[in-house]
C-alpha cells in the first residue's frame, strides 16, 4: 500500500460513513480513499493524481512519447 493511496478491499463492501450514511458496492475489489479527495468518496477515484493536497491542480506527467 502505498501512503496516501487507496485501499483496497475485496467485496461486496458497505461503508458507514461518520453522518450514518450507508453505501454499497457489490463489486469483487473496491478501492476506498484514504486522501479523502475523491469526487466519489468514499471510493477511490483517482483524484488523487490530479489534485495536490492544498487544493491547486497538477497538470499530468509527461511521458517519453509525449510530443514536446
Amino acid at each position: 500500500m502505498e501512503p496516501g493511496g487507496p485501499v483496497l478491499v475485496e467485496g461486496p463492501v458497505e461503508y458507514v460513513g461518520e453522518d450514518g450514511t450507508v453505501t454499497r458496492s457489490d463489486r469483487p475489489v473496491v478501492a476506498l480513499c484514504t486522501c479523502r479527495r475523491s469526487k466519489l468518496f468514499p471510493f477511490c477515484d483517482t483524484s488523487h493524481r490530479r489534485r495536490s493536497r492544498n487544493g491547486t491542480v497538477r497538470r499530468p506527467r509527461r511521458g517519453p512519447d509525449d510530443d514536446a
